[in-house]
């Protein structure tokens, strides 16, 4: 998992208009200089340039690409969103905390027996209550040993799942500023497409008359409302992964707590029931 992560890591955002398949490049447009709408997000100016050029080659006649706008990119967050943190979730907290209240309890069970036995003991031989002592401590400490040895383990796993919680984390941001991107040169195209053809070709029906163009009008205006629906998919997916941030966060807090209660115990408390049986 980590393996993956980092490669996907070292993917810069990218814009395709064929998600799933090879692409073919297309010759860019000589298209009417507009005034960039104002970016959402902090791009860098060869982020900013790429989305300036790739919006001039959007072309929401195409009903394939318009289908297909921003699809790759919606993809790799449903598949974030719904397969990487599973294998996070899939660790059962229950059984750490189980564990570290059995240690609590181990040591509390032979205090409370070692108090008792040391009143009514008190007219035994001092060897009896020593040789006595021992095997209680000795039982105790097999138990305690046992259950440590397996708390480490689990707090490995929590420390290695915290470093791979930040690499999502900053997938995710990834993932989100590819698919912002997505949306700033679509709407960056549909201002151009409502503000500079659209007027065109109305103007043209109204002066013509003809059937033909006004169907022609009507029928672009059908194609931009269309493709603003698409920027709004796209956008209710981006909706996903600003979630994703805290979610992520939480369960890294989550797991660090919990180390943080294991290196307690293991570093602490059991040293100092230890110190205490000398």
């Amino acid at each position: 998992m980590n393996n993956d992560l980092d490669a996907m890591l070292k993917k810069a955002p990218s814009l395709t208009f064929e998600p799933f398949g090879a692409e073919p490049k297309p010759e860019t447009p000589v298209v009417k200089e507009e005034a960039p709408a104002a970016p959402e997000i902090v791009l860098t100016p060869e982020e900013q340039k790429m989305v300036n050029d790739f919006a001039a080659q959007i072309d929401i006649t195409n009903t394939q690409l318009v289908l297909q706008y921003g699809a790759g990119s919606q993809k790799k967050i449903a598949d974030f969103s719904e397969n990487a943190l599973n294998n996070v979730r899939t660790k059962d907290m229950g059984e750490i905390g189980q564990m570290l209240a059995g240690v609590v309890a181990e040591l509390r069970e032979f205090d409370a027996e070692e108090e008792e036995k040391g009143i009514l003991g008190f007219f035994k031989k001092s060897s009896n209550k020593l040789d006595n002592l021992k095997i209680k401590y000795d039982k105790a400490e097999g138990n305690i040993n046992r259950i440590c040895k397996v708390m480490e383990e689990h707090q490995i796993t929590l420390l290695k799942d915290a470093a791979m919680l930040d690499k999502m984390y900053e997938l995710n941001l990834n993932y989100f500023k590819e698919l912002s991107m997505y949306i700033l040169a679509g709407k960056q195209k549909l201002e151009q497409a409502r503000t500079v053809e659209l007027p065109k070709l109305l103007a043209r029906a109204e002066q013509s008359g003809l059937p033909e163009d006004t169907q022609a009008a009507n029928d672009y205006a059908s194609m931009c409302e269309r493709f603003e629906k698409k920027i709004y998919d796209l956008e209710l997916t981006r909706t996903i992964s600003m979630q994703m941030a805290p979610q992520i966060r939480l369960i890294q807090s989550n797991d660090t707590a919990m180390s943080e209660k294991i290196q307690s115990t293991l570093v602490n408390t059991i040293p100092l029931w230890k110190s205490q049986m000398v």
